[in-house]
């Protein structure tokens, strides 16, 4: 009898993932396809959902193949991915979110930041669902997007029949249900998934759409993560080269996958939970902490009950620009160029020698604060500007590389900061789980280690977010009596590294002068004078890791 299998597939801004991964969370093959972005502003970005679905389609295929996998052995499927709005009419066709007017791009993507007003205008309400998003709507959410479709481009609006978060549509493409998962709506519709009911109608009538329950669809109840939501439609299973006995289980937004994936295992001890945080870090990073109980901290989205796990709140953080902050170096000095992995890696080697001749204190005058795209938490401020101070006329390639070092030491103290902040809210973070494109560069796995003072634990999955959604998969097609115990049954381990204990007094250091800057620019900024009124576009770079 041939083993039963699973699909896993991690839709992220350039690209689409699947994997084909074992009941035991084993990968056996891996496929990626590029996805297309539209750009008709700086502050604008679509998707073609279409073009989305066909590129998941062919990344299906192509993992089956390489694993050597039979249709009839994938019992189980999930989806997750950006947050990124997909709208369509009631016969489910495409329509435009984009100023060309051209249905094929019908999702605003995750990172479009068109409707900062409308973001200002929600955290103006005060109304108690900020209490549940960190206090501050965040243009990336969807509420401000919505409210910006319906004033601004009125004609779809009226087309309108159903609205989905990414992963939502994924799963209404494959098997017609209208469901939405739990991680989708608590963290991105302000949809209190602890309350009943857990629509506000009272904010949603505040911000002028009272009439988005039935404009998009939305049902009365989320669906918890893992829920099967039914088995492939004849034609959904023809597009994946799968068949109809293959279920769907409810899916999460694609770094919340990622938390699953590292840090879903320690849940049946709730109450060491919130000693570990999950790091998914690529292009920008984001930060996951897990609890028993709700645990509201300013500038850190959630708390979001059962985002991830039933019956676990979970707040996120995170920092707009990290591997994205570390090309811009690369380009940006005299002595870099193309930000390549080899250039990369060239860097890293020549820190390394640096730091055997000079030690911790390299570089020891030239700090970064790495808010190059803003801060995402804890400050949750997103026209906070990078700052560079201790810079001389070097310009070879050491002093790109003294820059790059600095530049990483800013980026692990800017976690520092966010997993100190949450621990000040009940937390006891000792622990790192670290995934994503950072897990490559060794400068900062070290930095992570040493410059906050914790642990760090590499997952050996290849690929925790894909993972993540294999545990899913695996619920679904019940495999497993709960995501907890498919959690618990289907981790990997991971290596470990403690921090340098003689690293200490050097970060202790570095990381009262982070603050020190963070104090000096807010000073600066308040003799300025007022902020814009808008921001500058969002990296453009696709995003190979997930960011939530």
């Amino acid at each position: 009898m041939q083993q039963s299998l699973l699909v896993a597939v991690d839709v992220g801004t350039g690209s689409a993932r699947a994997g084909v991964l074992t009941p035991q969370g084993i990968l056996l093959g891996r496929a990626e396809r590029p996805i297309a972005m539209n750009r008709t502003d700086a502050n604008h970005a679509e998707h073609d959902s279409e073009q989305i679905w066909q590129a998941v389609c062919g990344a299906v295929r192509d993992a089956k193949a390489r694993a050597g996998a039979s249709p009839h052995q994938v019992v189980g499927l999930g989806f997750d991915a950006t947050c990124s709005l997909v709208v369509r009419d009631l016969s489910g066709a495409p329509v435009t979110v984009s100023t060309n007017g051209r249905d094929r791009w019908d999702t605003i993507v995750w990172l479009d930041h068109r409707a900062l007003a409308e973001a200002d205008e929600c955290t103006r309400t005060g109304h108690m669902v900020l209490d549940f998003a960190g206090g501050v709507m965040s243009p990336e959410m969807e509420v401000p997007k919505l409210m910006w479709l319906k004033r601004h481009m009125t004609q779809s609006w009226a087309r309108a029949g159903m609205m989905f978060d990414l992963a939502d549509f994924l799963s209404w493409k494959s098997t017609g249900s209208l469901g939405r998962s739990q991680s989708t709506l608590t963290c991105k519709w302000t949809y209190l998934a602890h309350a009943s009911p857990g629509w506000q109608q009272d904010f949603l009538e505040r911000v002028g759409l009272q009439d988005l329950i039935v404009k998009a669809q939305l049902p009365e109840r989320a669906t918890p993560v893992g829920t099967d939501l039914g088995a492939l439609t004849p034609a959904a299973a023809a597009d994946l080269g799968l068949t109809t006995a293959c279920h769907v289980g409810a899916g999460l937004i694609d770094a919340h996958a990622g938390a699953l994936g590292v840090l879903g295992a320690f849940t049946p001890d709730a109450s060491t939970i919130d000693r570990h945080l999950a790091l998914i870090a690529g292009t920008s990073s984001c930060v996951m902490a897990l609890s028993a109980e709700a645990r509201p901290t300013a500038g850190v989205w959630g708390p979001y009950c059962g985002a991830v796990l039933p019956g676990i709140w979970l707040n996120e953080g995170g920092q707009s620009a990290t591997g994205a902050l570390l090309d811009h170096i690369i380009r940006w000095h005299g002595a870099g160029g193309e930000p390549t992995p080899q250039m990369h890696q060239s860097i890293a080697n020549r820190i390394s020698t640096l730091l055997q001749q000079e030690g911790l204190a390299l570089a020891h005058r030239l700090h970064v604060l790495p808010d190059f795209h803003g801060n995402r938490s804890p400050m949750a401020d997103p026209f906070a500007l990078g700052v560079i101070s201790g810079l001389t006329l070097d310009s070879d390639f050491d002093s790109l590389c003294r820059l790059y070092w600095r530049s990483c030491v800013g980026i692990a103290l800017g976690v520092r900061h966010i997993l100190e902040t949450l621990n000040t809210r009940g937390y006891a973070i000792d622990t790192l789980h670290i995934t994503g494109g950072h897990t490559k560069n060794p400068v900062l796995m070290d930095l992570y280690a040493d410059a906050t003072g914790c642990t760090v634990v590499q997952s050996s999955a290849p690929d925790a977010t894909l993972l993540g959604m294999a545990m899913v998969a695996a619920t679904a097609a019940g495999l497993y009596p709960s995501l907890d115990s498919a959690c618990s049954a289907m981790q990997q381990p991971g290596a470990n590294r403690s921090p340098n204990p003689a690293a200490r007094l050097q970060f202790d250091k570095d990381y009262r002068i982070f603050l020190e800057m963070q104090r000096q620019r807010q000073a600066i900024d308040a003799i300025t004078g007022p902020r814009p009124h808008t921001l500058s576009a969002p990296p453009t770079v696709p995003m190979p890791f997930p960011v939530g």
